[in-house]
């Protein structure tokens, strides 16, 4: 699969994104391309245009989010990617919850990790 990898993040650098860096090495050890690699400052406009562009871009199979799903102000990306979704995979977010919550306790209850598929691309959106 050709893949798209967008962090979401007002901090992180392609030096420090270490999510990214990790997703990118699973991707490309279990066979896919990483066709694309950003980092947006979570900002729904800025995240809602990267991923449109990435919806877009020919020859994507799948577009994986790393961050902005957590309960502060400031982030923003489960409502754009919610918002983009045609289908949701609902389960997707309570297995990612209870997976969690074997590492990290009670917190993982507040991760709105979610997933779903816009136009035959799956998009998943995790912490």
């Amino acid at each position: 699969m050709r893949c798209a990898v967008i962090t979401v993040s007002d901090t992180h650098t392609p030096e420090n994104d270490t999510s990214g860096q990790y997703i990118q090495q699973a991707l490309t050890q279990a066979g896919h391309t990483v066709s694309a690699y950003t980092i947006v400052k979570d900002e729904p406009a800025d995240i809602r245009r990267q991923l449109t562009h990435c919806i877009q871009a020919e020859g994507t199979d799948a577009i994986l989010l790393s961050g902005g799903t957590g309960l502060s102000p400031r982030d923003g990306a489960y409502e754009v990617v919610h918002g983009c979704l045609e289908k949701e995979l609902t389960g997707f977010g309570e297995l990612f919850r209870y997976l969690s919550y074997a590492e990290i306790g009670s917190a993982a209850r507040m991760s709105r990790a979610t997933a779903g598929v816009t136009r035959g691309i799956v998009i998943v959106s995790m912490p």
